[in-house]
């Protein structure tokens, strides 16, 4: 066969696909007639009306979740300044790129933060229109951003420190920056410091937005209200569940896996959910949680420098210095009877 022309068996292939291309003209019922879901959308529109828990109308003053997006990224430039966001950055520049990016933050922080107030005094006052200015909720608004703003050296700070906590727990890690550009742990804990600081402000939805964020690209879900020491670490990160009420101390590690829950719900006289009461566990200073562990409960405190080991489910406290392991599972070990040849090869 000439180099470069096709043989027999693969011209016929080839005609044979050609002749699957559609032809130009179709018959007309191959054509969507858009006319045909008007019933369709008047449905639509019923279901809407009907439900509202599920929509809300007259809403132009509610967060938006996009916008807090955009300020969760910007913020995390800022923790990071030159491994994300601008990257032709030196110290002459730095203060200017600061300042444009707080200023840019600050106002569209501002807005958020508004429409989140504006949203809880609407929701408390049982009304459903949200489209209305609130002078009230803009001065809140301007007070709680200029307090979070005054708060980002620490959380630098408090960022620092985990990423070096990172690299001393991990021997897969080769430098910081490697912990700083591909670590899900740090990212999570990124917006949950961030997150935490608007939800100890009292700001509504905004830390929740936040933290599902996080919890979407990492797979690592942090409520805003989990109170984290200094110096923590994530390893892998996948599957990790840190409850509303949690509390844990400095030094701390914890592993793909972990979940720190609730034992049980209180309830009130009407049977319904009791709010804002300790339901997740404590962890003190230097405490290992190791993969797949669950510790639940509010009055469960697990003690300075214990190790809980993988698999443990937990639901009591332990003295500190403890070492926690579940019952050693029997293995077997057999041959294969379906263990391919040694020359065996795909």
């Amino acid at each position: 066969m000439v180099p470069g022309t096709l043989s027999a068996s693969q011209n016929s292939m080839l005609g044979y696909h050609l002749s699957m291309k559609p032809t130009r003209q179709a018959s007309a019922s191959s054509y969507f007639e858009p006319q045909l879901s008007a019933h369709a959308a008047d449905r639509l529109v019923e279901s809407i009306v009907s439900d509202q828990r599920t929509r809300h109308i007259s809403a132009a003053y509610l967060p938006q979740r996009e916008a807090i997006v955009d300020v969760v990224e910007k913020l995390r430039a800022l923790m990071f300044p030159g491994f994300f966001g601008q990257r032709d950055l030196s110290e002459s520049s730095l203060p200017s790129h600061v300042q444009a990016t707080l200023d840019h933050v600050s106002q569209s922080l501002f807005q958020q933060v508004s429409g989140a107030l504006r949203y809880q005094k609407n929701v408390e006052s049982g009304s459903p229109v949200f489209a209305q200015q609130c002078a009230e909720c803009d001065t809140a608004a301007s007070q709680i951003v200029s307090t979070f703003i005054g708060t980002l050296p620490a959380v630098r700070r408090n960022l620092s420190l985990d990423v070096q906590a990172a690299y001393d727990g991990d021997p897969a890690a080769q430098h910081t920056d490697e912990i700083i550009f591909c670590y899900p742990g740090l990212r999570a804990l990124t917006v949950h410091r961030l997150a935490h600081e608007l939800y100890k402000l009292h700001v509504p939805l905004i830390p929740r937005i936040m933290s599902e964020h996080a919890h979407s690209a990492t797979g690592i879900d942090i409520h805003p209200g989990a109170r984290i020491g200094a110096s923590f670490f994530i390893d892998h990160g996948t599957g990790v569940v840190i409850g509303e009420t949690s509390s844990i101390g400095d030094h701390c590690k914890i592993y793909q896996g972990v979940t720190l829950g609730a034992k049980s719900f209180q309830k009130d006289d009407r049977g319904r959910l009791r709010r804002g009461v300790k339901r997740h566990p404590t962890l003190e200073d230097h405490v290992t949680v190791y993969a797949g562990a669950t510790i639940l409960g509010g009055d469960t405190v697990v003690g300075a420098g214990s190790v809980i080991n993988g698999g443990v489910f937990l639901t009591s406290s332990v003295p500190p210095g403890s070492v926690v392991r579940a019952p050693k599972a029997e293995v077997t070990i057999r041959s294969n009877p379906e263990m391919p040849p040694a020359n065996y090869f795909i």
